[in-house]
């Protein structure tokens, strides 16, 4: 797995998926706000397993 998610992309990724996570465990958006670990997780890892499908790679290093 290469890296296809840039700085920004990522702490954007980690920020609202930390926020959707706290918002569902304080019950303020139900249960759909869980969904919030995907984005935390690919924002983590640095890999997005849809931009590899579309093609997309906000990355900035070369091959």
């Amino acid at each position: 797995m290469k890296m296809n998610e840039g700085t920004i992309d990522r702490a954007v990724r980690v920020i609202v998926g930390s926020a959707l996570i706290a918002l569902a465990a304080t019950g303020t958006v139900g249960m759909w706000g869980w969904i919030g670990i995907l984005p935390l997780l690919t924002g983590v890892i640095g890999y997005c397993p849809s931009y590899s499908i579309l093609g997309i790679n906000t990355c900035p290093l070369k091959k």
